[in-house]
């Protein structure tokens, strides 16, 4: 059962945390794994992820990569696995993601890249403020919340952002996003919002093979 609140763009975050309040933000998730893989594969969805598993502590100049000379956290190797891992089921389930926008810090455009995503553009709204875990602003917030009930242009918008920043945006659920996790959206095109699923980073696999399994037995 999809949970759906049409409102319009003022009333959009009262809904969306009033929705998420009811199923306890979908994470025991109403919708097959294999049905969510049918509706994003049709499009018109806003996915907004909290970038992959990243440890809170700046890497040494020995262990940085060596395209981070500005020592920002970095991906671990669940984070790499991971987003490589739902860079590959977005394709194999011809999911289209159009429009991709990150934060411009350095584990969040990691995370696109390892998912091998094209296109992407930063926010600096979507971004941290260079202050890590500190410094997210409700103008940011704002941007978000108006953000999410905009329809893509083509396929599925992406916005790759972190976890304060979903928290102020998104009080009731926000602070609850795990790394990699997706919230799946759809803008009404008049304002308002649907929540359609959670879906976390190690869940992504699970839609590949879900959809095998459901073609190879109708």
């Amino acid at each position: 059962m999809m949970i759906s609140m049409s409102v319009g763009v003022a009333g959009a975050l009262a809904a969306m945390v009033a929705a998420v309040s009811v199923s306890n933000g979908a994470r025991a998730q109403t919708t097959p794994l294999a049905g969510i893989a049918t509706e994003l594969a049709q499009g018109g969805f806003v996915l907004v992820m909290r970038h992959a598993s990243s440890p809170r502590q700046t890497p040494t100049p020995q262990s940085a990569n060596a395209d981070n000379p500005t020592l920002e956290r970095q991906l671990d190797d669940a984070g790499r696995n991971g987003a490589s891992a739902m860079g590959d089921a977005l394709r194999t389930l011809r999911i289209p993601i159009g429009e991709v926008m990150s934060s411009p810090t350095y584990r969040a455009l990691e995370t696109v890249r390892y998912a091998k995503l094209a296109n992407v553009r930063t926010a600096p709204e979507l971004g941290d403020g260079g202050q890590s875990m500190q410094g997210v602003t409700e103008a940011q917030a704002a941007w978000l919340r108006t953000r999410v009930t905009q329809r893509p242009l083509s396929g599925n918008t992406l916005l790759v952002t972190h976890q304060p920043n979903l928290a102020r945006a998104f009080p009731d659920w926000g602070s609850t996003v795990a790394d990699g996790e997706t919230v799946v959206l759809r803008p009404n095109g008049k304002g308002g919002v649907s929540l359609v699923a959670r879906i976390t980073i190690d869940e992504w696999p699970r839609l590949r093979y879900s959809r095998a399994a459901k073609q190879a037995n109708p």
